[in-house]
């Protein structure tokens, strides 16, 4: 009797459970998309607001105001992991009243592949439309904003998901889908005898402090020399650091040399004196991706001890460049702007990274305040008396430039601080370029201009003029949109960069990156990050990692020390690889190198912006097989082939060559011609 009790009470006490499951998996829950992390879901060119519109205001849809929701700009998407646990998404969609009238968006939800609802072209002045739909199955759900123009340059394109939400099955929540593919390194490992990886071609002005490093992988101890090196210069045989003064103008050939116990590498450097600097693309380290405000004397400094300890140097790294939030007030008999208590002796600092063989870089704006409210290079008052605590208190300082302009006296300041480079930022436009352009100019040093953000392309020419670098676009940001958006479309660009001035994509966002919420992991794949540095090397674009270089992983340190990659981006030629070709959903990219050999980029893009679909990364997309063709790229002849990230030839070729390409991956091949 007593185990047929005992049976009873098992079995009740099973069912229960069961019940208890069966409730679990019927009861939902009502979840606010605006009360998740919204911007970690958020792999569109720009993040997503919570509670409000785009630019943080009321979220209105035709006079209508909404205090829940999600605040959008196109193009806008999201993605969420839902296992198979949510039941329905609602949402009232439409274009912000303070949006652009001129350009109409396009929203969708998408799920598992599918299109869920797609809804018209809409305008400001439309009535919102009604969003409901059944999310029963659902492994992953795609929301997405479009617009015709294509996102980059685009200007308060606001689109709402005025009160989005979705129900949830049980306990569960909406995921940030986690990037799980497994890295692989291609980049060999150095050797242990010399190599030379420097820059082969440099500009300097007359008369100005020369400062250039050789750059050299092998054994240590190395021993470095130059033959033919012009009167005025001399080289550290330890370190390889050559300084001194040139000031006749001219060509100067000369032949560097890195000697060890197992040979010798030398390799020709032109010297070029007269007006024009930055005749390759600056490569180098900002601070701002990896720390933003909390930059500070210290980290600078371990970021310049990482770039030796790591060997990027030794591959040709060399900036090491200060972002906002340095700035602290202005003092002194010239006005000039004076680091605040975070930098103390920054000439010491600079002094120290000039020790090691790499340059400094800072940052300025024209604006009364920079981004992160500090002083910028103008003022509403004739001294500058703005200070950090007042320009928090009154915002308008974000907003203009003051009638009072110190670029004179903060270029020389920078100048006798002995910095290299100067990033420039927000909105920028012709006039106070000029003023800093020719400021730096005549500042006695050789100082590199950065324009940022958003250099309009109808003003190319002033750009190329008037600095030596210019953004291309917005802000860059860690997902496959941003990237594509920033990056692949940059052809009409290209015939405007060269040698002195540089279109530039924004920083790298490979390793360690604190674009959103916290310092994290980048979300690209890793496909996407060969991608990434194979376009930016391609394009001849300026190279400046943001991440936080002592935490650099073996992956990371792999895309960035292939010397192979770094010589395409650095060829004296400078000329940018020119969108040739787009098929099957492969971007053919084909760039001409200095000793007439020609550098090849297939970048499966996977259709992106093709169909609502594209948008997004479903996890199980295959590698493609592709026929690289010669003739229809004009190509004529037969060429040896090497693949630039395995530095392996892959041997002769006639008419094609075939190959396989991971999905937003890329083959970057080297093709030479071979005489007959």
């Amino acid at each position: 009797m007593k185990k047929i009790t005992s049976l009873i009470v098992y079995f009740l006490f099973i069912n229960a459970l069961i019940a208890q499951n069966n409730l679990s998996q019927t009861n939902t829950k009502l979840i606010w998309f605006d009360d998740l992390q919204i911007q970690t879901f958020s792999e569109g060119i720009r993040p997503v607001s919570a509670k409000s519109n785009y630019s943080h205001d009321s979220m209105r849809i035709k006079g209508v105001h909404y205090k829940r929701g999600i605040g959008a700009q196109s193009p806008c998407v999201l993605v969420f992991a839902l296992n198979k646990n949510a039941k329905r998404f609602s949402a009232l969609v439409g274009s912000d009243d303070l949006g652009n009238k001129e350009i109409p968006v396009t929203f969708y939800v998408v799920g598992d592949k599918k299109v869920l609802f797609e809804s018209k072209e809409m305008r400001i002045g439309d009535a919102p439309i009604k969003v409901d739909i059944d999310l029963t199955g659902i492994e992953q759900l795609g929301l997405l904003v479009t617009d015709k123009v294509g996102g980059v340059g685009n200007k308060r394109t606001y689109a709402n998901w005025a009160n989005a939400s979705i129900e949830m099955l049980g306990n569960h929540l909406p995921e940030h889908p986690i990037n799980n593919d497994p890295t692989y390194i291609l980049t060999p490992k150095d050797k242990p005898t010399p190599k030379i990886n420097s820059a082969k071609i440099m500009g300097v002005r007359p008369g100005n402090p020369f400062l250039y490093t050789i750059a050299a992988t092998g054994n240590r101890p190395m021993q470095f020399t130059a033959e033919n090196l012009p009167k005025g210069l001399s080289v550290a045989p330890e370190t390889g650091i050559i300084t001194g003064y040139l000031k006749e103008r001219g060509v100067y050939t000369t032949t560097i040399i890195a000697k060890n116990k197992l040979g010798v590498a030398k390799q020709k450097l032109v010297i070029k004196v007269g007006d024009t600097i930055a005749l390759t693309p600056p490569i180098g380290w900002n601070g701002w991706n990896a720390w933003e405000a909390k930059i500070d004397r210290a980290k600078v400094i371990a970021s310049a001890d990482a770039m030796v300890q790591k060997g990027l140097r030794d591959h040709g790294w060399s900036y090491i460049n200060i972002d906002d939030s340095w700035q602290g007030k202005r003092e002194g008999s010239d006005t000039a702007l004076q680091p605040n208590e975070k930098f103390n002796d920054i000439k010491g600092m600079v002094d120290y990274i000039h020790s090691i063989g790499l340059k400094a870089g800072l940052y300025s704006t024209p604006y009364v305040a920079s981004y992160a409210g500090y002083v910028g290079a103008s003022s509403d008052s004739v001294k500058g008396g703005e200070t950090f605590e007042q320009i928090l208190k009154k915002k308008q300082f974000y907003h203009h430039i003051g009638p009072y302009k110190f670029e004179k006296n903060d270029a020389k300041q920078m100048a006798n601080w002995g910095f290299d480079f100067l990033k420039y930022d927000w909105r920028m436009d012709v006039a106070s370029t000029d003023r800093m352009w020719n400021a730096l100019k005549h500042s006695g040093r050789d100082i590199i201009l950065s324009l940022s953000n958003n250099a309009p392309f109808e003003k190319v020419n002033d750009w190329n003029r008037l600095s030596n670098m210019y953004r291309t676009g917005p802000d860059i940001k860690d997902s496959w949109t941003s990237l594509f958006l920033t990056t692949f479309t940059l052809d009409k660009w290209a015939p405007y960069s060269g040698p002195g001035h540089w279109m530039d994509p924004d920083m790298m966002i490979v390793g360690n990156v604190s674009i959103g919420p916290i310092l994290h992991p980048t979300r690209l794949t890793p496909d996407e990050q060969y991608s990434h540095i194979s376009m930016f090397s391609i394009l001849a674009a300026p190279m400046l990692i943001g991440c936080p270089i002592e935490q650099i992983d073996a992956f990371t340190l792999n895309l960035l020390a292939n010397d192979e990659v770094i010589a395409i981006n650095q060829d004296p030629l400078g000329a940018p690889a020119r969108l040739v070709k787009e098929l099957n959903g492969v971007q053919i990219w084909k760039k001409p190198m200095e000793d007439g050999s020609t550098i090849i980029g297939l970048f499966n893009t996977g259709g992106y912006g093709t169909n609502p679909a594209s948008y997004f990364r479903w996890g199980d997309e295959k590698a493609l097989p592709f026929n690289f063709d010669f003739a229809s790229l004009g190509l004529a002849g037969k060429y040896e082939i090497r693949d630039v990230w395995r530095q392996k030839s892959l041997g002769k070729f006639e008419s094609n060559y075939k190959t396989t390409i991971n999905h937003h991956g890329v083959v970057m091949l080297h093709l030479k011609m071979v005489k007959m």
